[in-house]
């Protein structure tokens, strides 16, 4: 369109210059001619300018129409791109809720572990606690123990359980509370107690003894001494029949028959008369019947003395076993071996019965308290 605008007016100039120049020449040129060619000049550029707008005209449409297609394409991917951003909107808000969502399980799971963490430190200071309150009344009860029965092997024996509970524990608190309850087990250890049981059994012994024991007033025969100094009859008159067969038929049995006669008289006498020793004439003036009295005497010192050591009256104990012990050297026969054997029982018992504290605990508890109260 702006091609063939400009082509005209240069046609008029050219025709107006022809015309002043065909004015010149047609004073020179004939009239006829120069109308011809002025008619093929105006054709040409007539057709030249028809040309020319036929080609601007058909590539202004082809412009147009690829500006069309391109419209419609950038429309096209209008859409798309509105469609996908939509999706890419769409897709963002799904994740921003799916991201609260995780945000808010993350927050809830975060919550719960630091919960259950809270739950098992309190489960876990629980159990230390529980294993502490009962560790503490063991050792109570067996501190009780000891002071009822006077044995220290209750009271080790719950400091030992306690050190082996303690010991699958591993806390800085605990391990105090165990060098304290070792530390009271090494103190109780080192007490040498009485065995209540023991001297109870020989008190016991002692005691069925009692009436077999031969007084100073009534000695204890032995018939089996006097039969051990001699042969007995049957074999001594049987060696005699033989000697006396070899030496003569009627007087050697005659011999060892005067002399079995003489034997036996002569043991007869001894059986009455005996030497003896006395250091306290008292005790040969004891009746046959207050003998009696005097065992029951000696049984109710005997017992009295026993039900002393398991009530750890050792006082009681000491002087109804030294009574005990006066009465067996004074009125019984001490070469019988009974008495001996009854003396020396007494003897262990009262030797071994002593008055001695065991140690209390106090090291241990405090270090339970102080582990209790978190310190």
């Amino acid at each position: 369109m702006t091609d063939t605008n400009p082509r005209p007016d240069s046609g008029a100039a050219a025709a107006a210059d022809g015309g002043s120049g065909g004015m010149a020449a047609a004073s020179q040129t004939p009239p006829g001619r120069a109308g011809w060619v002025a008619g093929a000049v105006v054709g040409a550029l007539a057709v030249a300018g028809i040309t020319l707008a036929i080609y601007s005209h058909q590539r202004v449409r082809t412009l147009e129409q690829e500006l069309v297609r391109r419209q419609q394409d950038s429309q096209g991917q209008a859409i798309e791109a509105r469609a996908m951003a939509k999706g890419a909107q769409d897709l963002a808000r799904a994740a921003d809720a799916r991201v609260g969502v995780l945000e808010g399980r993350v927050a809830e799971s975060a919550l719960q572990r630091s919960q259950l963490e809270e739950l098992i430190q309190q489960l876990s200071r629980s159990r230390d606690e529980n294993v502490l309150a009962d560790v503490e009344a063991a050792v109570r009860v067996a501190a009780q123990q000891v002071a009822i029965t006077g044995s220290a092997e209750p009271l080790v024996t719950a400091l030992r359980q306690a050190d082996e509970r303690l010991s699958r524990i591993n806390l800085p608190r605990i391990e105090r509370v165990r060098r304290a309850l070792v530390r009271d087990l090494d103190r109780v250890k080192a007490v040498a107690l009485s065995d209540i049981a023991t001297l109870t059994i020989k008190l016991d012994e002692a005691v069925r003894l009692v009436d077999d024991l031969p007084l100073l007033s009534q000695p204890e025969r032995r018939p089996a001494q006097a039969g051990a100094t001699r042969p007995p009859p049957s074999a001594r008159p049987a060696s005699a029949a033989a000697s006396a067969a070899a030496v003569a038929p009627w007087w050697g049995a005659a011999h060892d028959v005067s002399s079995l006669m003489v034997a036996r008289v002569w043991d007869e006498v001894r059986a009455l008369v005996r030497v003896t020793r006395i250091d306290n004439p008292e005790a040969m003036l004891v009746a046959p019947e207050q003998a009696w009295f005097l065992r029951e005497n000696l049984k109710l010192r005997l017992l009295n003395a026993r039900l002393a050591l398991l009530s750890r009256q050792f006082d009681i104990a000491q002087s109804d076993l030294r009574d005990a012990q006066a009465a067996l050297e004074r009125y019984f026969d001490r070469s019988s071996r009974r008495v001996a054997t009854a003396t020396d029982l007494v003897r262990q018992v009262a030797g071994q019965s002593r008055q001695l504290s065991v140690p209390r605990p106090d090291e241990t508890l405090a270090a339970i308290a102080a582990a209790q109260a978190g310190r």
